[in-house]
């Protein structure tokens, strides 16, 4: 028998004291300025800073003083964070509306730890799936494995959604340097048509591996362009149905499905049902993401998740980098109404991060009802968006800037590129320096009246300043650092919905229009005019598609 999680924190986190007492903070705090705070304690940009596991976290720039970070380290005791973070690396089953462990820590935890689920170390069987995926990974890349007609694997197209697909297109993209750059790796997701049409477009069928990650071999979205890629591959390969166990693995539990479909069940990947979909890049579904960069590299970054895993559970919240950043957010989220967060990440690498993130922190926290069934009080999570920079610097960041809103920043930036052309690279990271500097104390309309401008102008070019930002500063974007980022926003993620009393780790809210989809598919498909039962506007919608499709 598993043990049972710890008693739930009470159901609203605005009865907690600490909440109560940021709340009357917050209108003392609110009036000041960050200017006025800088120039009053000329420590603080050395002082709110924290070095940990190869990060650098400059928290400086946000819009709190010591009585601010006190109270919030206050609200993460009251609501028993440490308790709930012992709780989740111990095995208990804290996804309560699915009876379900929550141990992606697991899935980058060493050989010789014990973490047990239902009695049962569950170690061993992750570095059994990962011994056997460095195996395959090698072969493919050594060009052991071989296709139908003894060409060799040149070409990778991964097909999934969502957190079988995010993590492995961004950690492609971050890790693309490392990557083996002889062979062509293709992700495809969307089931529109457009997407296989062009991850496929010219490729060869004989020098082509397709990876199907479904846990249960029958998403819709990815089954149907798995039977479209098969179609694809059999027309390339002469229609030999025994081609599909060359050009096909799967990461999947579902062993009768994966051999319906023709794959070598010795070439399915299995995982977990404690691990979410987006938790999941370093598990089976990072399959691609290992033949890319090669197992070493792959080590390396789940080296660096565990760095950042073991960072959270053991260092005491003040200098915990997941916990300060899950409360800084959570302070301008529910106390300032700042609805959402940018992350601004100086490497073109990093591309793909700012939507990655978008499913991990709104999938996680997007929840409408605590833990107890009960409404929540408050504001959940934010909206996660964001660009690499500097190109954004030439588009959103007016809105931050001199916008209404109020949008806290992290901003994260590397002191060594990958690439070294000329100073390329000092341009950037002054770029990063000089943003934050700016949001934080802006321009007077005395500066920029002493600049000589018109007074008809002056307004327009005010910065008013005090806007927040965290920045984020490593060495250098290896995979071990790509882990530790990954790790320190998955560990803000859980801080925020400990505290919020939520569960991180479902998502029921992804349901419901998928099942109507199923009941509008045949729909739309049936010869015959159906007899709808929609709402007004959708029976108009539906016919109106069916006219168009027919003409």
């Amino acid at each position: 028998m598993a043990a049972q999680p710890q008693p739930l924190t009470p159901e609203r986190p605005a009865k907690k004291s600490a909440w109560k007492e940021l709340a009357a903070h917050y209108k003392t705090l609110s009036k000041q300025h960050l200017r006025e705070l800088f120039a009053g304690d000329p420590e603080r940009g050395q002082r709110m800073a924290i070095e940990a596991v190869g990060l650098y976290f400059d928290y400086s720039k946000n819009r709190v003083t010591d009585e601010t970070m006190s109270l919030l380290l206050k609200l993460a005791e009251e609501s028993r964070l440490r308790e709930r973070i012992d709780a989740m690396f111990s095995g208990q089953r804290i996804n309560v509306t699915e009876k379900r462990a929550v141990l992606h820590v697991a899935l980058r935890a060493p050989e010789d730890t014990t973490i047990l689920v239902d009695g049962k170390n569950v170690v061993p069987e992750v570095h059994a799936v990962l011994d056997r995926m460095a195996n395959f990974s090698n072969r493919v890349r050594s060009g052991e494995w071989i296709g139908h007609t003894g060409k060799r694997i040149r070409n990778v197209i991964n097909i999934g959604i969502g957190g079988s697909d995010l993590g492995p297109v961004m950690a492609y993209e971050a890790l693309k340097h490392y990557s083996d750059r002889s062979m062509t790796f293709r992700f495809v997701s969307n089931v529109d048509g457009t997407d296989f049409a062009e991850a496929a477009q010219g490729l060869d069928a004989e020098e082509t591996l397709f990876i199907v990650s479904s846990k249960t071999f029958t998403t819709l979205e990815t089954m149907t362009n798995a039977q479209t890629a098969r179609a694809w591959s059999l027309a390339g390969l002469g229609g030999d149905e025994k081609s599909v166990a060359k050009h096909f693995v799967a990461v999947s539990t579902n062993a009768a499905e994966v051999t319906k479909f023709g794959i070598d069940t010795a070439n399915m990947f299995g995982f977990w049902d404690w691990v979410g979909g987006r938790y999941s890049m370093d598990s089976a579904i990072g399959l691609s993401t290992m033949i890319a960069v090669g197992p070493e590299n792959f080590h390396a970054m789940l080296d660096g998740f565990h760095q950042m895993d073991e960072h959270f559970r053991t260092v005491p919240f003040e200098r915990n980098l997941p916990v300060l950043l899950g409360l800084l957010s959570l302070w301008y989220n529910d106390f300032f109404g700042a609805q959402t967060v940018a992350v601004l990440p100086y490497e073109q690498y990093l591309k793909r991060f700012p939507a990655y993130l978008q499913q991990l922190t709104m999938e996680s926290n997007g929840k409408h009802v605590t833990l107890k069934g009960k409404p929540v009080k408050h504001d959940t999570s934010p909206i996660y968006w964001g660009e690499p920079g500097t190109n954004g610097q030439h588009s959103f960041y007016q809105l931050i800037h001199q916008g209404t809103r109020l949008i806290p920043c992290d901003f994260i930036a590397f002191a060594k590129p990958l690439n070294q052309l000329g100073h390329h690279h000092d341009i950037l990271i002054a770029n990063v320096f000089a943003q934050t500097e700016a949001l934080a104390f802006g321009k007077t309309p005395e500066q920029v009246k002493a600049e000589g401008t018109p007074d008809w102008l002056v307004p327009h070019r005010v910065f008013e300043g005090n806007r927040p930002s965290n920045t984020i500063l490593a060495h250098e974007l290896t995979p071990d650092t790509l882990g530790k980022l990954v790790a320190l926003y998955e560990h803000a993620v859980f801080t925020q919905g400990v505290i919020w009393n939520i569960d991180s780790f479902d998502q029921w809210g992804v349901e419901l229009g998928k099942v109507l989809a199923q009941r509008i598919i045949p729909e739309l498909e049936s010869p015959a005019e159906p007899v709808l039962n929609h709402d007004s506007s959708t029976n108009t919608l539906i016919r109106r598609y069916r006219k168009h499709k027919e003409s």
